[in-house]
Formats: C-alpha cells, structure tokens, sequence
C-alpha cells in the first residue's frame, strides 16, 4: 500500500542536485512535492498549488527568496517558509523571519533534520489552525467569529445572503455544485422565485470578491487570481 500523503510541499531551488535530493527523501517521507527553479516560477507554482509548506532557497537567479515571501503574503497565501541557503549570516535569518518566513537551515544541511523541521513546523501550524476561527481558500478568508471577509488583506462587504453562500461555496472549494444544491443550502426553497436568484447572488460575489485589485510589483495594479468559476451544461 502507498503511504498517505501527509502535505503538499513546493520545494525552490536553482540547484537540480538539491532539488532532486529534497524531492526524493521527501516522497520517501510522505509528501507530495511540487518544485520550481526561480523566484518568478515560485510564485506561479505557489500561486497554482497552494501547498502546506513552501522549501524556499534565498540565493535564485531573478527574485531572491526573501521577495518571492513578501510577494505571496501579499497574495494572503499563508502557508509557512522554511529557508534554505548558504548564507550563514545573523542578519540574513532575521531578514527570512521577519518577512514571513518560519525556519532557517543552512547549506549544507542533512535531509533528515529538514524532514524533521518541517514535520515540526506542520505541526505547530496544524495545532494553530484548530483554535482558528478563520476559513481561507487562497488569499479568501472567513472569519467564523466576527463573520468578517477579506480578499488579499482587503475587506470585503457583503449582505447575510452573500456571506452564507460564499460560506458555503468555500465549504465545497474544488466541487462543482448545482443551483439546486445552491438553493437548498442557501435558501432552503423559503425563496418563492426561480434558480435565477443563485445566478444573481454568483455575479454579486464575484464582483466583490474577485474584483478587488493588489500591486503589481511594477508600480501598477491588477485584479486578483479569480476563485469563483461557472460552469455550464
């Protein structure tokens, strides 16, 4: 039997040999590992796969490892950092740590105390998360408590109705459901109109959620990465 994945690694490194050792002692240990070889692919693998865990080299060819950090928090994509690098500097793992990163390991390392620190930086994250009131979904979150919403840092205002549909469209992340579905949930058919209503409330959504616009890192702005999809048929 194949051992149950534990979590999604992204590993960043310019190096293959590296990048080839980290993914192969962590298949052995379990997880699933995504890899790129530069700051600019990072944040697209990072963006696209939204791991557990990112393995993150400082030294890369274009974007060091420190801005790829401050990029994807930016992004509101939270999961947590461990560097790798050469640099053995004091300053340089404050500069990590204070950027948004979680642990410092230096080259050369052994791969069984970087297995070990990321089954222990998983851990804390995990133990965090169950006291969380917060729901994420990319850089969407929740929070159960105070019923706020925020998109990429930036508040998002929404009536009862729109918050308990994207509630429950967060709740189903990577299903496709029906308006029927939509419908029973949202409304529970107290609502004496036809499934239109959920086509409109979707187009509300998205206007809120997907419209909000971040730097970026040019000077400019763009729109968000859109997380509300219709499908037809």
């Amino acid at each position: 039997m194949s051992k149950p994945i534990e979590a999604s690694i992204v590993v960043v490194d310019d190096e293959p040999s590296i990048r080839e050792l980290l993914v192969a002692s962590l298949h052995f240990a379990g997880f699933e590992v995504n890899t790129a070889a530069s700051g600019s692919e990072a944040i697209e693998v990072i963006e696209k796969v939204q791991p557990d865990l990112i393995v993150l080299d400082v030294m890369l060819p274009d974007i060091d490892g420190f801005t790829v950090t401050r990029r994807i928090r930016q992004e509101g994509i939270n999961a947590p950092v461990l560097f790798l690098t050469a640099r053995d500097d004091t300053q340089d793992k404050i500069m990590g740590l204070t950027v948004g990163g979680d642990d410092y390991v230096t080259k050369p390392f052994s791969l069984e105390e970087v297995v070990a620190r990321i089954r222990a930086i998983l851990r804390r994250t995990r133990e965090q998360v169950e006291d969380d009131p917060i729901i994420r979904v990319a850089d969407l979150e929740i929070n159960e408590d105070s019923h706020d919403v925020t998109r990429a840092g930036q508040p998002v205002d929404l009536s009862p109705t729109e918050y308990k549909l994207l509630r429950y469209l967060m709740d189903n992340e990577g299903r496709v459901l029906s308006k029927a579905q939509i419908l029973d949930h949202v409304w529970q058919y107290d609502w004496g109109g036809d499934a239109a209503i959920v086509e409109s409330y979707i187009s509300y959504l998205r206007k809120k959620v997907d419209g909000i616009e971040v730097d970026d890192g040019e000077g400019g702005k763009r729109k968000v990465t859109p997380l509300i999809e219709t499908k037809r048929g």
